[in-house]
């Protein structure tokens, strides 16, 4: 088990590899967030999904599953279920931020559980009719990863719980923001 949670730690440290940042993404002034995916994004950045090849190299077997193959990670034994440090979630494939500490609650599923995404325009919502339930499944925008399922009992102010495997995303904790990239992101925590 040590083994591969140093795995894993490792391929999130290389989280520069799973994007594409070009030019200046510098944040003079803070960004104000709207329901639009250009005015969130960093200056310059592009969220690509990497070809087949890559994927397969850069992804561990079970985060390729899960945001290739609609898989499921176990609840309870994964990465940041539990996780109460301030930052952002991005797609662990093309780095698109999706959802941040400051929506996330402790829903007792043991997967992590946001209020709500960063920006509404990030996410794509399917019919899933899979296992004889009707459930409105959620993939990211720019890379088309399986993400998890969004339900109408999550608490207040939505009413939403978007139920995310962690093997689907990479914390950037508040304060690696800006040499990540994700500047504009700090106004999220002021």
């Amino acid at each position: 088990m040590k083994r591969f949670t140093l795995l894993l730690a490792l391929v999130a440290g290389a989280g520069t590899l799973f994007f594409l940042i070009q030019g200046s993404a510098d944040d003079a002034g803070g960004a104000t967030l709207t329901d639009s995916v250009s005015s969130t994004q960093p200056e310059g950045a592009t969220f690509q999904k990497p070809d087949e090849v890559t994927l397969r190299q850069r992804l561990t077997p079970l985060q390729y599953e899960v945001t290739q193959q609609e898989g499921t990670e176990p609840p309870f034994r994964n990465d940041y279920w539990d996780n109460k440090r301030a930052g952002i979630y991005v797609d662990i494939v093309s780095g698109e931020p999706l959802f941040s500490s400051t929506d996330k609650f402790r829903s007792g599923t043991g997967w992590p559980s946001f209020t709500r995404p960063i920006d509404k325009g990030v996410l794509i919502e399917h019919e899933d009719t899979k296992f004889f339930m009707k459930r409105t499944e959620l993939r990211s925008r720019q890379a088309n990863s399986h993400l998890g399922h969004v339900f109408n009992d999550g608490p207040e102010p939505t009413g939403l719980r978007y139920c995310i495997n962690s093997a689907s995303l990479r914390f950037i904790p508040r304060e690696d923001l800006e040499k990540e990239g994700y500047g504009a992101y700090l106004s999220l925590f002021e």
